[in-house]
């Protein structure tokens, strides 16, 4: 009788590249969409106003890079370190690791001979990969990667932060504060309702959330621009 093969689908996988690429285009949106209500509050110059976009683009963008690379980095130099320490445990002290392999899965619901059996055929087929999946918590999957953090974030960063730009580039200059916030409003809903349905997660949740923040924070930038516009 043929063997039926049940193919599932997951987004686990997903998760480094989606998160740095989420959060690179909403804080493009955000912090672009911002600057320009902020400083356009202000009463300053169309010139002016473009100049500190773009600005803002080129800053933001490398300062995601630069801190998606260090973050993921220091994750990265910390599962090395203790997949370096496990290896030296598993040559040192082999029974001992084989017992606290067989104790994870005891806790985990199996009776004590087979958690033995299946330590013990998972150690001889990948010491190191079974402790380090179950015991450490590290996975292929989910491991940290420095430089696609920083580049997908840097570069979905540009690319969120081009589209409020954008607006603020052909609006006239006494509509840039609704226009550039209400474009802004409309891509944030699109990016909420697009990441969540990649991740498998609620799109209304989802969404709201996003375009709440992304509000909230246009608001009071828009609120201090108008104050120091003003004083000034």
């Amino acid at each position: 009788m043929p063997r039926h093969i049940h193919h599932e689908t997951h987004r686990t996988s997903r998760i480094g590249w989606l998160r740095a690429a989420v959060m690179g285009a909403n804080d493009g949106i955000v912090s672009t969409a911002s600057l320009l209500v902020g400083v356009a509050a202000a009463d300053v110059s169309h010139g002016n106003l473009l100049l500190a976009g773009v600005a803002g683009l080129v800053a933001g963008a490398m300062s995601m890079a630069a801190g998606e690379y260090v973050s993921v980095s220091s994750q990265s130099d910390t599962e090395k370190a203790d997949l370096a320490r496990e290896r030296a445990e598993l040559l040192a002290q082999p029974e001992h690791e084989h017992q606290e392999l067989a104790g994870i899965y005891v806790e985990r619901g199996l009776d004590p001979e087979l958690a033995e059996e299946v330590a013990r055929q998972l150690m001889e087929h990948d010491d190191l990969g079974a402790h380090a999946r179950d015991e450490l918590g590290i996975h292929e999957l989910t491991s940290a990667n420095p430089v696609q953090a920083a580049f997908t974030s840097a570069l979905t960063f540009s690319v969120g932060a081009a589209l409020p730009l954008l607006a603020a580039l052909v609006s006239p200059p006494a509509l840039v504060v609704p226009l550039v916030g209400g474009t802004s409003l409309v891509v944030l809903t699109a990016l909420g309702a697009l990441s969540a349905q990649a991740g498998g997660a609620p799109v209304f949740k989802a969404t709201l959330r996003v375009v709440f923040w992304g509000a909230l924070a246009m608001a009071l930038t828009a609120g201090v621009g108008k104050l120091f516009g003003t004083v000034v």
